[in-house]
């Protein structure tokens, strides 16, 4: 089972089969087992990922992609039953070829800084879930809520995968904060 929260922003929490992750977090804890930075980091900490390359922590299968010059870092998890994609930010658009390390995703954490470039990256990935992040100003947020169709959507505090992901269309999936 895999379950996310919103930490608020970009910073995401997640359970996956029992290992913890922490996406983009505004300060490391050490209180998960996985976190992972968008900006890489000097120095090498046990469970904190933060380079572009394949990872593999505790059954989990990391790759970070590195853009803007190797100053930021976006992930795909891999259960080797779902893959979900945290895209940092700010959001830009990205070349096929990391759009090609991205790969097939079925669920897809991106952040909400730029409703045209963030359509047009949901529309290249094409995800079976999709979990916007209000990153910017609140009106982008509604924007992209409006094109993707989720503007009555209600919000949750928290998304549960349990059996398998939807068959048709997509799941937008809003999150409140948890403190």
């Amino acid at each position: 089972m895999i379950t996310v929260k919103s930490l608020g922003g970009a910073s995401l929490w997640l359970d996956i089969n029992g290992v913890t992750v922490t996406a983009f977090p505004k300060e490391v804890s050490g209180k998960t087992d996985i976190t992972l930075l968008g900006n890489p980091e000097e120095e090498v900490t046990t469970g904190v990922v933060s380079w572009p390359g394949e990872y593999d922590i505790k059954g989990v299968a990391i790759r970070g992609i590195g853009h803007d010059e190797g100053q930021r870092v976006s992930f795909v998890l891999d259960d080797s039953k779902v893959r979900i994609a945290f895209v940092s930010s700010p959001l830009h658009d990205w070349p096929d070829y990391n759009l090609q390390l991205l790969g097939d995703i079925d669920i897809l954490c991106l952040p909400a800084d730029d409703a045209k470039i963030a359509h047009k990256f949901i529309d290249s990935v094409d995800p079976r879930v999709l979990i916007p992040l209000p990153t910017s100003d609140e009106a982008t947020f509604v924007e992209l809520l409006k094109i993707v169709g989720a503007q009555d959507k209600e919000i949750e505090s928290e998304y549960k995968l349990k059996g398998g992901l939807p068959v048709e269309g997509r799941e937008v999936v809003i999150l409140k904060p948890t403190k």
